[in-house]
């Protein structure tokens, strides 16, 4: 079974970082706050998981935390420390270096090619980063999950890959 990848986007990264005024995201029938998303994450690195922590969601939470007047800093800190953890591929931080096929050339193309279409959709450029890295991550096999409070970039995220659906179902047939 591949290894997962949780991809944190912005609102969840706020959360995580209890950025005042954006505590908690999603709708009432699906809200992440930090009680929730804690144990969740806690769960999930035990499990084995990955994060991922995309270019778009480093720069959309640093300019929440730009904005504030009250803990600035220290919020800015805790960014730069989980930036810096994520740089040197601290467990359970997947190496940023991974997504540098993104924001080559062909890569900032294919996003150019992408994002007019999925624009009329209401999809913010910073989503159709984060739906890249999230592609690009089950390209390589993983299983991926956005984990967000957006529900538009939810959908967004990938089916898993085939080489992920035979092995699963190859899996179910030789437990029964």
């Amino acid at each position: 079974m591949p290894q997962k990848v949780l991809i944190l986007d912005t609102s969840i990264l706020c959360v995580w970082l209890n950025i005042p005024g954006k505590e908690s995201c999603g709708p009432d029938s699906d809200r992440w706050n930090l009680s929730r998303l804690k144990p969740y994450l806690e769960q999930a690195i035990a499990a084995g998981a990955t994060l991922v922590l995309p270019l778009a969601s480093i720069i959309e939470t640093g300019n929440h935390i730009a904005q504030l007047r009250p803990r600035r800093r220290d919020l800015a800190l805790a960014l730069a420390n989980i930036m810096k953890q994520a740089a040197d591929e601290t467990t359970p931080w997947a190496a940023f270096t991974s997504q540098k096929d993104l924001w080559d050339a062909a890569g900032l193309k294919q996003i150019a090619d992408e994002w007019p279409d999925l624009v009329v959709q209401g999809v913010s450029l910073g989503d159709a980063a984060i739906k890249s890295v999230a592609d690009h991550y089950v390209r390589l096999g993983y299983e991926v999950e956005i984990l967000t409070g957006d529900s538009g970039l939810k959908a967004l995220e990938p089916l898993p890959s085939q080489e992920f659906r035979r092995r699963r179902r190859r899996q179910r047939q030789e437990e029964h």
